[in-house]
């Protein structure tokens, strides 16, 4: 732990806290000579008391004047956990229910679904560093890799707003790797990917993607949120006419996942219960040791100097206020 002062040119002011330790010269006293007077340890220790909050009153509040606080520090820290990038579709069909409607009654939003499952998941795991990502016609950077849990599922209580546009996944799974860049090689490294639909991806982000989830060493796992009568990722189409990347964007993203030759596992979810089961085996799968660094804030010291200074200085009052008044020998 490092201490540091925002206005260092305060210090030489401490010297002032000598000052309740020092004996007066002229001293108001009846009588002559001090060693005539019987030993009173109880007014010794009252004496003692009284200067040292005097001392404590005037260096909590020059402390507090010079911005005395705690750096910001890392610590290393090992658990078992996972580096994860949860990429979350905000496209406006994520508002919608599995059944493809508007909610009604008991019926949950697809978003809402997610929110809640992976609020769940988030709080479960705690040894994770975990940052979010967004889409929907373009990316959105929420919140970098971090093991502040509270920060996390602030930004995965966002999925509860209103939805955005459409979807555009080439770039919000760049965005979601770019998140690795610099990041030390401990654990395992994932992007979640939740989402309800997919689009076609444009060949030059389908060559940076390649590259980068190799170099990367990433694990994909995606959710798919499937609506109710809409075609599956797994289904071959019965028509060969219709088994293209136009009729069936999400049936071609997992071939083009399934492609890159990295760990990858895609999950079909129809309901609040089969997102439940993808998430809770994603959770018992990525469990490995993992080493990092955590960062530590800096820490505000000046209410606890203001805070000491005061509780003297009122306790300084309270001495004054009992004192005894002098016997009347008239």
């Amino acid at each position: 732990m490092t201490l540091a002062f925002d206005h260092p040119w305060m210090l030489p002011l401490l010297v002032l806290a000598l000052l309740p330790l020092m004996r007066s010269p002229v001293t108001a006293s009846e009588t002559p000579w001090n060693a005539l007077l019987p030993v009173d340890v109880s007014s010794r220790v009252w004496s003692a008391l009284i200067k040292l909050m005097g001392v404590v009153a005037i260096a909590g509040l020059v402390l507090g004047l010079a911005g005395l606080h705690r750096k910001e520090y890392t610590v290393d820290r090992v658990g078992k956990g996972a580096h994860i990038v949860l990429l979350l579709d905000r496209s406006q069909s994520m508002d919608h229910s599995f059944a493809g409607r508007t909610p009604s009654g008991a019926e949950e939003a697809k978003s809402v679904v997610a929110e809640r499952l992976l609020s769940d998941f988030v709080r479960e795991r705690e040894n994770d560093r975990t940052g979010v990502a967004a889409f929907s016609t373009s990316p959105l950077f929420v919140l970098p890799l971090t093991d502040n849990r509270e920060a996390v599922l602030a930004a995965v209580h966002a999925l509860r707003k209103p939805a955005l546009a459409q979807t555009h996944i080439g770039k919000g799974l760049l965005l979601a790797l770019s998140y690795f860049t610099g990041q030390a090689l401990t654990g395992s490294r994932i992007v979640l990917l939740v989402s309800d639909g997919a689009a076609v991806v444009d060949p030059d982000s389908e060559q940076k993607l390649r590259k980068l989830f190799k170099e990367y060493q990433i694990r994909l796992y995606w959710i798919f949120l499937r609506t109710l009568g809409s075609p599956g990722i797994f289904e071959i189409p019965e028509d060969p006419r219709d088994d293209n990347a136009s009729s069936r964007p999400e049936r071609y993203l997992h071939l083009f996942f399934e492609s890159l030759g990295i760990p990858y596992k895609a999950y079909e979810a129809e309901n609040p219960a089969a997102v439940r089961e993808a998430i809770a085996e994603i959770d018992r799968i990525e469990s490995l040791p993992i080493h990092y660094q955590a960062r530590i804030p800096r820490l505000d010291l000046t209410p606890f100097c203001y805070g000491a200074a005061g509780l003297a200085l009122l306790l300084l009052v309270g001495v004054k206020l009992a004192e005894a008044e002098p016997w009347d020998k008239a």
